[in-house]
């Protein structure tokens, strides 16, 4: 049986616990019991880090790129090797199914592998020029940067923040979320096991404003990456601007998944339904608002009732959880105040709205249907496993539902008319599009939003060269 670690932060290559500090209680969702300590950074962490920082974009950004590759798949190779681990401290702390959590770790090793193998693609151009002149375009990694991720993928998202910095040539300070910080620092370990300098990549946790606001100011700090809420991505957006520090923001969505009448509807929910319960809704690409065409509303709103209201949750470290907790209280509590709020305004639960038990964080999986446009959670991303549900005529009137909120992350449509799916292609307005599908993520594929949803991509090529700078080079 894993135990749960003990926790530290990793500043200058040390280890960092203990010493007065303020800490964090990190708790396990199913129970609400305390599973560790974390200590937290004061400013002399912060700006020890930042110096170390420096001194490991120095070492790493003329590191050749075969060097930085094989400390890549090398990390890579231990994830997997690891994984069982991994994948069960990962459910200790943030609450899914241990399957997720180890489909999760095999992501993080694709990732990683992939970027590895961008080291050897990160090659710029060389323009037409007369005889005896010459004019080529580089890429350069931008520098030290500053990386933010939440507890939703405790494993995948600071995959994607080291994975990226690592293959570029940069180094970084990866602030993870505090509810999850012995899966980031599983990962990171992976890393330094595999050789990357301990000045290249620091983990360091603290209260989140507090942090940001003492790295964000620092004229060190190149680049701010970010995944989190549009809210607070809009807060550290005009905080990297004092400094005209360079930004990915992988913000807050409200997926569209619009299900037409030429769909087979049992096909659609097949898919859709465990989409809508994986990490208990708690994913930003979660399919959120079901825009279904009249003829076929009912027969989807009844199956996807059906099929939630079987969903097996329970404890993610058990056999047969189909749905575990949610991460923390902050998100049963969320979802009481949306079901209530709907259903003042006239909305319909056709299952669930309730919280299941009274210890840990877990909440029935719900359908909404009917929902009136001024509702609460047809406007703000619910971040939970609430389907909202309703009936639209028209294709105009389901693509302008689906456009009509300012986020832009992913979107998703049912259809088998092909022109069709290319006319939704081109008039969704979001970042990543699932036709048929709801799988959008690889690592190969740019993890993007629009709008409100954020700028900057993750993942594939973009991912790696967000961490870059373009030079141009003239010789007389």
């Amino acid at each position: 049986m894993t135990q749960y670690p003990a926790l530290h932060m990793v500043i200058d290559g040390e280890k960092v616990s203990g010493g007065g500090r303020r800490t964090f209680d990190v708790v396990n969702p199913v129970t609400g019991e305390t599973l560790a300590e974390l200590p937290l950074a004061d400013k002399a962490d912060l700006d020890r880090a930042l110096e170390t920082a420096q001194r490991g974009y120095r070492i790493w950004r003329y590191t050749p790129a075969a060097e930085r590759a094989k400390v890549l798949h090398g990390a890579a190779a231990l994830i997997r090797q690891r994984a069982d681990d991994l994948a069960r401290i990962a459910t200790m702390e943030e609450g899914k199914p241990v399957g997720e959590t180890k489909i999760e770790c095999m992501a993080s090793a694709g990732w990683f592998d992939f970027a590895a193998g961008e080291c050897q693609r990160l090659y710029g151009r060389e323009l037409v020029r007369p005889v005896g002149q010459r004019s080529v375009v580089r890429w350069e990694p931008v520098g030290p940067i500053a990386a933010f991720a939440p507890w939703n993928f405790p494993l995948g998202n600071p995959s994607r923040k080291l994975g990226a910095a690592v293959a570029a040539g940069c180094s970084i300070i990866l602030k993870s979320a505090e509810e999850t910080p012995a899966s980031a620092l599983g990962i990171l370990q992976c890393l330094y096991d595999a050789g990357l300098p301990k000045e290249v990549a620091q983990a360091v946790f603290g209260v989140p404003d507090k942090v940001s606001s003492h790295l964000l100011a620092s004229p060190i700090i190149k680049k701010l990456s970010f995944t989190g809420s549009t809210v607070v991505g809009k807060h550290l957006a005009k905080l990297a601007a004092d400094n005209m520090i360079r930004t990915t923001m992988e913000l807050g969505g409200h997926g569209p998944v619009l299900v037409f009448d030429d769909a087979d509807v049992d096909t659609v929910l097949a898919t859709a339904a465990p989409g809508k319960t994986r990490n208990a809704g708690q994913v930003c690409v979660s399919l959120t608002r079901f825009i279904v065409q009249e003829n076929v509303f009912e027969k989807f709103r009844d199956g996807m009732a059906e099929r939630l209201a079987a969903t097996v949750v329970g404890d993610g470290l058990k056999d047969g959880t189909q749905m575990g907790p949610m991460a923390n209280p902050r998100r049963p509590d969320a979802m009481e105040k949306f079901v209530a709020n709907a259903k003042d305004k006239g909305a319909r639960v056709n299952t669930g709205g309730e919280r299941i038990g009274n210890q840990g964080y877990f909440f029935q999986p719900t359908v909404l249907s009917e929902i009136p446009l001024d509702a609460e959670v047809m406007n703000e991303e619910p971040f939970g496993p609430l389907a909202l549900i309703n009936p639209y005529k028209s294709e105009d009137d389901m693509i302008a539902e689906a456009n009509r909120l300012p986020y832009g992350l992913a979107g998703y449509a049912w259809t088998n008319d092909v022109k069709r799916q290319r006319r939704l292609a081109d008039e969704v307005e979001v970042g990543m599009m699932g036709i048929n599908t709801h799988m959008i993520a690889g690592p190969d594929a740019p993890f993007q939003g629009v709008q409100w949803s954020g700028h900057g991509s993750e993942d594939g090529p973009e991912g790696v060269k967000a961490c870059m700078v373009v030079k141009a080079v003239h010789e007389g």
